[in-house]
């Protein structure tokens, strides 16, 4: 659940019951108006809205019913006069009539829309725990924890990703951001992540995971041709800590580095200590080789691994949000604590309007 899902939970709960009773007080205030003003007024607009209300929120039946029991108020306060039968009282049973119709009609549209959109929800669930499935809460001795925070509301995944996989050279990670939307950005994702985990598996060099991965993007953008062929590209950092090292070797394609969290609070950024190489799906345009970075990771100490959702997210101000001051002189209890924390503030600190999809991966020493 995102942050914020909880409460917005809680409003739109709210609001539904109130929904719920509103059809009944326009009724009954309806009738309530018409015995107590004088006979030029009409409650015509009360008795109209009360179908309408109860179309979205109500059953097929209860839409129905709704608009019968406004039908017979309205011709109730007219008989009141006894002006059953006179013009006035005809065109507004009529027009109550009409609108308790159209009000069914809206019910059934309403319906078969919300079943689309929960056929639709379901599938992208079903691709996200396909193409990124949570990963287990310890690999390989290490506490493991991720997150992806959509932008876009109802979308499960997007162009960012995330893996974990436990390997004979120790545990290795990927998390990275697919240039583009869409399915087109799905579709590379599960590349990446495919090719990923066959390459940790089989490679012996962390350098040799990340030309698998560009190797597969290449062959896949020379299948679908076009502007993909030239343009589409992949920014990734990959990770691996070794067994019984006390150490993390990090290859950094154009992807914003890591951060690595000690127990005292202190937070240390992981630049490259070269030029940062070129994005996955561009190598043919440069010429240096990967070069891994290894660094010390002691025990306690947490590595976050993050999209430039992070990074990127902007407050009304234009202000970003900077993951490595703000967790400076901070320590959390897990992993996942850190990424809820991170998640929670990144929508404050936007207004809940993210504009980028953002994935987080953690990792903690035991």
């Amino acid at each position: 659940m995102r942050p914020g899902d909880a409460e917005e939970g809680r409003r739109i709960s709210s609001l539904r019951v109130v929904l719920q009773v509103l059809p009944v007080l326009l009724i009954v205030g309806g009738v309530f108006y018409d015995l107590l003003t004088p006979h030029a007024f009409t409650a015509i607009p009360f008795f109209t809205a009360a179908p309408l209300v109860a179309a979205p929120v109500y059953s097929l039946s209860g839409t129905v019913v709704t608009g019968g029991v406004a039908l017979i108020a309205t011709y109730a306060v007219h008989a009141r006069y006894g002006l059953a039968a006179d013009a006035d009282t005809v065109t507004e049973v009529v027009t109550v009539a009409t609108v308790a119709v159209l009000a069914a009609v809206i019910n059934r549209v309403v319906r078969r829309g919300e079943g689309r959109l929960a056929s639709a929800r379901g599938i992208a669930e079903a691709t996200q725990r396909a193409v990124l499935p949570e990963p287990a809460g310890r690999i390989g001795g290490f506490d493991i924890a991720a997150r992806y925070e959509a932008a876009q509301a109802d979308a499960f995944i997007g162009g960012d990703l995330y893996a974990v996989q436990d390997s004979p050279y120790g545990v290795r990670l990927v998390v990275g951001d697919v240039r583009g939307k869409g399915m087109g950005a799905v579709a590379a994702v599960s590349i990446v992540i495919g090719a990923f985990r066959e390459a940790a598996e089989q490679e012996a060099t962390l350098e040799a995971v990340a030309q698998r991965l560009e190797r597969a993007l290449a062959r896949e953008a020379t299948r679908r041709g076009g502007i993909e062929a030239s343009e589409g590209f992949t920014t990734a950092v990959l990770a691996e800590l070794p067994y019984g090292r006390g150490v993390v070797r990090i290859v950094n394609r154009g992807h914003p580095p890591p951060l690595l969290l000690h127990v005292d609070g202190t937070v240390r950024c992981l630049l490259a200590r070269e030029a940062a190489a070129l994005p996955l799906g561009m190598g043919d345009l440069g010429t240096s080789p990967d070069r891994a970075d290894e660094t010390g990771f002691p025990a306690g100490a947490t590595l976050l691994l993050h999209t430039d959702g992070l990074s990127e997210a902007r407050n009304a101000r234009g202000e970003f949000y900077d993951p490595e001051a703000r967790l400076a002189g901070r320590t959390f209890r897990a992993p996942g604590e850190l990424l809820r924390t991170l998640a929670e503030e990144v929508r404050r600190h936007t207004g809940g309007g993210m504009t980028d999809d953002m994935a987080l991966l953690a990792v903690r020493r035991p």
